[in-house]
C-alpha cells in the first residue's frame, strides 16, 4: 500500500487577503484549495472591492459562499476585523492574491485604509512573511518604482510573475498563480523563489 505523502503546510495558518483584479479571481479559488490540501488552514480577507462589487466575472454573494465553503471560515472584511491579526498573531503567513496595483502603491507608501491593507501591515509588524501574487496593468509603469520598493522590503516575498500580454498591454504584470503554494513554502524559511521574472507563458 502507498503511503500517503506528508502534506507540505501541515498545521500553517495562512490569511489569504484578495483584492480587485476581479478577472483573476478566478485564478485563485483553485489554489486556495492547494494550500488546504497540503495542511493549510486557510482564513479569507477581502478587500472593499472584491467585497462589495458584483462584476462580469462573479457575484459578490457567490464568491462569499464558494470561500466560506471552502475555508470553513467566514470572511474578514474590515478593518476592525483585520487588526486583530497582529496582535494575536493569528497567522504564519499572509498571501495577496490577487494583489492590485492600488494596493502594492498604498502597502508601499504606507496607507492602510482597507481590510487588505490592514492585514497586511499587521502581519508586518509581527516580522512574519506577507507573499505577494502581482495582477496589475500597470507594473511597469506608474507602479515599477512601488514594486521595486517592496521588492527590497524585508518579509515581503513576490509569486514569480510575467508579462501577461507584451503586445496589447505592454505594461501589464501577472504572478504564475500555480506557484503560490510554492512561493509560500520558500516564503516560510525566510526565501525568494526563484526565477522571480518567468519568459513568455
Amino acid at each position: 500500500m502507498t503511503e500517503r505523502p506528508i502534506a507540505r503546510l501541515h498545521g500553517v495558518k495562512i490569511g489569504v487577503v484578495m483584492t480587485g483584479s476581479h478577472c483573476t479571481i478566478g485564478e485563485i479559488v483553485p489554489q486556495i484549495c492547494t494550500l488546504i490540501e497540503e495542511g493549510a488552514e486557510v482564513f479569507p480577507i477581502f478587500s472593499y472591492t472584491v467585497d462589495q462589487t458584483d462584476n462580469r466575472f462573479y457575484r459578490r454573494e457567490d464568491l462569499r459562499q464558494i470561500i466560506h465553503d471552502i475555508t470553513g471560515h467566514s470572511i474578514i472584511n474590515t478593518i476592525v476585523g483585520a487588526e486583530p491579526i497582529g496582535p494575536q498573531k493569528l497567522f504564519d503567513i499572509v498571501i495577496v492574491a490577487p494583489a492590485t496595483g492600488n494596493t502594492i502603491a498604498k502597502l508601499a507608501n504606507g496607507i492602510v485604509d482597507t481590510p487588505s491593507l490592514m492585514a497586511i501591515k499587521a502581519q508586518l509588524r509581527n516580522g512574519r512573511p506577507v507573499v505577494i501574487a502581482i495582477s496589475t496593468n500597470d507594473a511597469l509603469s506608474l507602479n515599477a518604482r512601488n514594486i521595486g520598493s517592496l521588492l527590497n522590503m524585508k518579509n515581503i516575498y513576490f509569486v514569480p510573475f510575467r508579462q501577461d500580454n507584451p503586445i496589447e498591454k505592454a505594461y501589464s504584470i501577472v504572478a504564475c498563480m500555480d506557484k503560490i503554494c510554492d512561493t509560500v513554502l520558500f516564503a516560510l524559511r525566510g526565501k525568494q523563489i526563484q526565477p522571480l521574472l518567468l519568459g513568455p507563458g
